[in-house]
C-alpha cells in the first residue's frame, strides 16, 4: 500500500486535529512540518513524528515526494500558501475560511484547476454525524421545501486572542471565523443554493474582553497578542436563488447568559433544530409533534475532524469526488464579503 506523504503548513492550535486525523490512517506518512516559529515547529515535529522541518513553506514544497499538505496558518496566508502548494504539484486541504476575500478565493480556485490538483476547503461541519443524518432526512423529503433558516454562533467572552483579533491577519472577527461554519452548513444542507442579495450589520462595542478572568474557551497559540480591530458581533440576512432566506448572528463578545450554537431549518413539512442533537417539529393526526431520531447518538463535534481528514486522503489516494471543493469556498467568501460590505455601507448588496 502506497503511503500518502503529507505536510502541515502552520503548527498552531488547529493543526493538532489535522495531525490526529492523519495519524489515524494507515496509508498516511507524516512527512514535513512548517512554521515561522522555528522552535515550535521543531517541538511539534518531534512530538508527532514529522520527518522534515521547515520555517519557509516554499522550501518545504520543493520536496518532490510530498503528496499533500494541510494549510493551517492564520487566514492571510491561506491564499499564498495554497497557491504555492498547488503550483508545486501538491494536493491541498485549506482550513476555513478559504481566504481573506473572494478575490483571493477565485485565484486559488483558478490555480487549482490549472494544476489539476485537489483543493479541498475545511468546512468541517459537513463531516459531522449530525450533518450526515440530517442530510439523509432532507434528501428524503422530511422537511419539504426549506424556505427559512436561522443560524447562530454566539460567545459571551470568546475571542481566541492572538491573530484572530488582528484584521490584517484574520480578515475579520466572528463572522469570518465562526459564521463561516454555520452559513456553509445551512447552504450545504439545502443543496448549495446561490446567494442573490445580502444585508449585514457589524458592531464593535465590547471588544475582546481581555479583562475577563478565568477560562474563555478556544485560544490562539499566541493568545497574549492583544490586537483587536475586528467586529465583536456580526449579523446578516441572506436571500438565495431558490427563494429561501437565512439569518445569521455571530459574536466573540455579547452580553448573553451563555454561549450557544444553533441551526434551525424551517420547511413546509417540518422544521428541525441542531443543538447539537437533532429534533424535528411537525404535525401528525392534527397534533403538533416533536420527533428525535433514535439513532441520533453523535454530537456535532464527535469525530468530524477525523472524518474530514479521512475524506481528503481518500480523494487524494483514490480520486473520490470531494464533497467540500474549492468552488464552495468561493461562494462562501462572496457571502462574507457582501455581509461586511453591507455593514460598511448600510445598504443591501446584490450578487450576480
Amino acid at each position: 500500500m502506497k503511503k500518502i506523504k503529507v505536510g502541515i503548513i502552520g503548527t498552531g492550535s488547529i493543526s493538532g486535529v489535522h495531525t490526529a486525523g492523519y495519524k489515524a490512517l494507515e496509508n498516511v506518512e507524516l512527512y514535513a512540518a512548517c512554521d515561522i516559529n522555528e522552535q515550535r515547529v521543531k517541538d511539534y515535529a518531534q512530538e508527532h513524528g514529522y520527518k522534515h522541518v521547515f520555517t519557509d513553506y516554499n522550501e518545504m514544497l520543493k520536496l518532490e515526494e510530498l503528496d499533500a499538505v494541510s494549510v493551517c496558518t492564520w487566514n492571510s496566508v491561506h491564499a499564498p500558501a495554497t497557491i504555492a502548494a498547488l503550483k508545486a504539484g501538491k494536493h491541498v486541504l485549506c482550513e476555513k475560511p478559504m481566504a481573506m476575500n473572494s478575490e483571493e478565493a477565485l485565484e486559488m480556485e483558478k490555480v487549482a484547476k490549472e494544476s489539476g490538483k485537489l483543493l479541498m476547503i475545511g468546512f468541517v461541519r459537513r463531516f459531522g454525524n449530525d450533518a450526515r443524518i440530517l442530510k439523509d432526512f432532507i434528501d428524503n423529503e422530511m422537511l419539504g421545501e426549506i424556505y427559512y433558516s436561522k443560524a447562530s454562533y454566539l460567545r459571551r467572552a470568546g475571542s481566541p486572542g492572538g491573530w484572530f483579533g488582528d484584521k490584517s491577519r484574520s480578515g475579520g472577527g466572528p463572522l469570518i471565523d465562526l459564521g463561516v461554519h454555520v452559513i456553509d452548513l445551512v447552504r450545504y444542507l439545502m443543496d448549495k443554493p446561490k446567494a442573490v442579495s445580502i444585508t449585514g450589520a457589524t458592531f464593535d462595542k465590547l471588544g475582546d474582553r481581555s479583562n475577563i478572568k478565568g477560562t474563555k474557551g478556544y485560544r490562539a497559540t499566541d493568545a497574549e497578542d492583544n490586537i483587536f480591530d475586528v467586529e465583536d458581533l456580526a449579523l446578516g440576512m441572506i436571500k438565495f436563488d431558490n427563494g429561501s432566506v437565512l439569518t445569521v448572528e455571530t459574536s466573540f463578545s455579547l452580553n448573553l447568559k451563555q454561549d450557544s450554537g444553533n441551526i434551525e431549518l424551517f420547511g413546509t413539512k417540518s422544521g428541525v433544530k441542531i443543538d447539537p442533537s437533532l429534533e424535528f417539529y411537525s404535525e401528525m393526526n392534527d397534533y403538533l409533534v416533536n420527533v428525535t431520531p433514535a439513532n441520533d447518538t453523535a454530537l456535532s463535534f464527535t469525530g468530524l475532524f477525523e472524518n474530514e481528514i479521512a475524506h481528503f486522503v481518500d480523494c487524494v489516494a483514490n480520486g473520490t469526488e470531494c464533497i467540500s471543493p474549492a468552488e464552495d469556498g468561493v461562494e462562501i467568501m462572496k457571502i462574507l464579503d457582501a455581509i461586511y460590505e453591507s455593514a460598511r455601507t448600510g445598504k443591501e448588496v446584490q450578487l450576480s
